[in-house]
């Protein structure tokens, strides 16, 4: 019988324990008074040992929230490129693509005095 928890490798090298779904769902109670008392620990879950998901307190959640969400759209660009970058098996795209899904426009001027040195 399959142990309840087991040990994942993350890509950074560090490790992660995932419980079952099974017994994720066995220990929600527990898992909200742990919150409740101030833990915010996460609880990870999945089956055949991979992470799958994640409780959190709704705190924590609000705070990640709040401060992944800007007004100028990089949050979603940035996720983008993230999911990309972790699945580097799928299909390569196209630069025009990506800077299409990104809203830039390769073909305009670029205002790039910023970088210029002040010479």
């Amino acid at each position: 019988m399959d142990s309840d928890e087991t040990q994942h490798l993350l890509p950074n090298g560090s490790t992660v324990w995932v419980l079952s779904t099974a017994a994720a769902s066995q220990n929600l109670a527990q898992l909200l008074s742990l919150f409740r008392s101030g833990s915010t620990d996460p609880l990870i879950f999945g089956d055949a040992g991979q992470p799958e998901g994640v409780v959190i307190p709704f705190e924590v959640w609000r705070a990640l929230i709040e401060t992944s969400t800007d007004d100028e759209g990089f949050d979603s660009s940035y996720s983008v490129l993230r999911h990309r970058l972790k699945n580097p098996g799928g299909p390569s795209i196209p630069l025009e693509d990506v800077a299409a899904e990104l809203g830039w426009d390769l073909e305009g001027d670029t205002d790039d005095s910023e970088f210029r040195s002040p010479n």
